[in-house]
């Protein structure tokens, strides 16, 4: 495995991060259970989570993903060997059921509390906002639109000023960002730097992938110049930069056939530039997913890569990426494909 540092701290991080949405939905306990084992067999001592998973989002489900962290932290007594992270769900229609959603006072709390429960721990390595909680572009959502109605008022001193008090209270004890712009960022950040008694944001969580590099727009020089890393999500495009979906193939438990709402990666652009970097991969001697996660892996900005799996095959490739390196010929062939199709999936 290979280690870097959540900038600003002395935190060791593995460059891949074990992701857990699946937990609970498409993963039963025990295979959750048997993931973390086998990551942190295999070095991994990086865990992301979030209050709202397993996702698709689902009442009855809601959090399960959390509790079965806890159960394998009380089984095993791992919790000293994990960097944990996990997030407060943002307001949106799928989180009404969660609670009065929203980053004001009492939710902060209200969703610490509940999350250390479940997570059975005293403390969180990394609390983050899971998404904005004003009207702009994440999840998909390819541009700005000025003219969307926008009740938001800006509280980030505020929520700030809560998250201090979790951090002195020693419930959390670092903070970050996700699903965030180049705005709200340097907003985040700004609030730190002026109000020197403020947590200041050390990551930001936002997609990237081959199909999906907007990060590198505006985000990848703030995160540079700035220090704060990249902490990647969907590197394998919900599993199209696997390649098991070319040809038209629906594999019965892939989570795009499960769950066809998530097509954001599998539009008509998004299936010719996997084509390309499938035939690409293979020329170079590499499946689809080794060069994906390679890719991703490599690039300066990125603290850690979060990777997923439903079955131990997949996870056994996705963290085994992190021994990948891809040639100068091999990046040239993914820059020019990048030129020809820029960002086919938002």
């Amino acid at each position: 495995m290979k280690y870097t540092r959540i900038p600003n701290t002395d935190i060791r991080v593995s460059k891949i991060c074990l992701g857990t949405m699946t937990w609970g939905r498409q993963n039963k306990e025990e295979e959750g259970h048997a993931q973390m084992d086998y990551a942190l067999d295999q070095g991994v001592n990086f865990f992301d989570t979030a209050e709202l998973y397993p996702i698709p989002a689902k009442k009855e489900l809601q959090s399960v993903t959390e509790e079965i962290i806890g159960t394998w932290f009380k089984k095993t007594g791992n919790r000293d060997k994990v960097v944990l992270a996990t997030k407060i769900a943002g307001p949106a229609p799928f989180t009404k059921f969660i609670r009065t959603t929203g980053f004001s006072k009492d939710s902060l709390i209200t969703a610490v509390e509940g999350s250390l429960q479940r997570l059975q721990t005293d403390y969180i390595d990394l609390y983050q906002l899971h998404w904005p909680e004003r009207n702009t572009n994440y999840f998909g959502k390819r541009n700005y639109n000025a003219s969307e109605p926008d009740f938001w008022q800006d509280n980030i001193h505020q929520v700030l000023e809560t998250l201090r008090d979790l951090v002195q209270e020693g419930k959390i004890r670092n903070i970050g960002i996700s699903n965030e712009t180049p705005w709200g960022t340097m907003r985040f950040l700004e609030e730190a730097k002026v109000h020197k008694n403020l947590p200041r944001a050390l990551t930001i969580q936002n997609p990237y992938s081959l199909l999906n590099r907007q990060f590198e727009v505006g985000l990848s020089e703030i995160s540079m110049r700035e220090k704060i890393g990249l902490l990647a999500y969907s590197p394998l495009g919900f599993g199209v930069l696997s390649g098991k979906y070319l040809g038209g193939k629906k594999p019965r438990k892939g989570r795009i056939t499960l769950f066809p709402n998530y097509s954001r990666y599998i539009g008509e652009t998004a299936v010719e530039a996997t084509q390309r970097y499938w035939d690409l991969a293979g020329e170079h001697g590499l499946s689809l997913t080794q060069m994906a996660l390679a890719f991703v892996n490599s690039r300066a900005f990125v603290t850690s890569t979060i990777i997923g799996a439903t079955t131990m095959e997949q996870l056994q490739e996705n963290i085994g990426s992190i021994n990948v390196e891809l040639s100068n010929e091999l990046l040239e062939g993914i820059e020019a494909i990048h030129n020809a199709i820029p960002d086919p999936a938002p």
